[in-house]
């Protein structure tokens, strides 16, 4: 039998008492709900940008347009541990509507777009190390709007664009581009599946025959937002008449309701999300409002979550300020970063780009 002291036995129930406060203290501490919440703005107005996640966990934004700038060839860095944004190297030139994807050396590669007079074939490199950039090859044919994927291989794919079909692929290592196989339809969204084939929208890419096949058309003709869920089956947004899910094991596609918020005269898709909790964050869009002689297209800040495992829907709360056209990102941390867009002035009567950035928690 060992004996203890009276101190020995007052400081054994001191640290039993404190142990236990601890435990009620941790266990009284509520979940955060999730919500929107202001974040830093950026410092220039933008729409038709893109916003890429470096692999440091901060977002850089490049190019757009804006009404007092006109077409930007600006970039800037968002830090998402300080909630605010710093300029950094400006592109070669001005580019809205075009792409960025992160390589595996943890470079950015800006192709395509308008420069506001001409359409872009040109493509640069963005070091995040220096905040610089630098020019690498030109793509063989200029392209806007259109599918850009970095493949497991670590080469990127181009396709589509506007009215184009034709695809190709850059190599990083010898900052060169060459022809693959062409589209089927196009198209502009598209998810990388896990077998590393490339999904576009009723159409298959294989990297390893560069060739394209269909798949099955979806009825209603869902489109963006895309996303890969947890399952391996694709989300693609919708409107009125539904949304859809694929299915690459079975080439088929499962329709279902949308959102409560979308209506005939409004649409609460303009962005979207999967979540770390593996649902679909959709948020933002356009509410038609009535009046004379004509309609307005006004923007809302309604979200939505959908539940892919029972399709069910589930209203979050709503955006700080309506948008559409935003760019969304999803956080190392697991938050959704929403950043410009376009939102409705009633002073004007028409929808302005902004830079105004949220984020949300899920």
């Amino acid at each position: 039998m060992i004996c203890k002291s009276p101190y020995q036995i007052a400081k054994a129930a001191l640290l039993v008492f404190i142990a236990m406060v601890g435990m009620s203290m941790s266990t009284a501490i509520p979940t955060l709900a999730a919500s929107f919440n202001k974040t830093g703005s950026m410092n220039a107005a933008r729409e038709n940008h893109t916003a890429t996640l470096l692999a440091n966990g901060e977002v850089l934004v490049t190019g757009g347009d804006n009404f007092t700038d006109g077409f930007l060839a600006s970039a800037e860095l968002y830090n998402p541990a300080t909630g605010s944004w710093a300029l950094t190297g400006s592109m070669s030139v001005p580019r809205f509507d075009h792409e960025a994807v992160l390589l595996q050396n943890g470079q950015v590669l800006v192709a395509g777009g308008y420069d506001g007079t001409n359409c872009l074939a040109s493509a640069e490199l963005y070091n995040p190390a220096t905040g610089t950039w630098t020019a690498t090859g030109s793509m063989t044919t200029c392209r806007d709007s259109f599918l850009m994927i970095s493949l497991p291989n670590g080469q990127v794919l181009a396709a589509g664009g506007g009215q184009l079909t034709s695809a190709e692929l850059y190599n990083p290592t010898t900052g060169t581009w060459s022809a693959t196989g062409s589209m089927i339809f196009g198209a502009a969204g598209g998810v990388l599946l896990p077998n590393g084939e490339v999904f576009a929208l009723s159409e298959l890419y294989n990297p390893s025959t560069g060739t394209w096949t269909a798949t099955a058309r979806d009825p209603i003709g869902a489109g963006s937002p895309v996303a890969l869920l947890p399952s391996g089956d694709v989300f693609a947004g919708g409107g009125i008449q539904g949304n859809s899910i694929y299915h690459p094991s079975t080439d088929q596609w499962t329709n279902f309701p949308p959102p409560p918020c979308t209506t005939l005269h409004q649409n609460c898709e303009g962005g979207g999300a999967l979540l770390i909790t593996g649902k679909v964050l959709v948020a933002g869009g356009i509410t038609q409002v009535p009046g004379q002689p004509y309609p307005t297209d006004e923007t809302n800040g309604i979200a939505a979550l959908l539940d892919p495992s029972n399709l069910t829907w589930s209203t979050t709360g709503s955006m700080k300020v309506s948008r559409v056209g935003e760019t969304v990102t999803v956080l190392l941390n697991g938050n959704v970063l929403f950043a410009g867009g376009e939102t409705f002035d009633r002073h004007r009567g028409a929808l302005v780009p902004i830079a105004d950035a949220e984020f949300y928690r899920p």
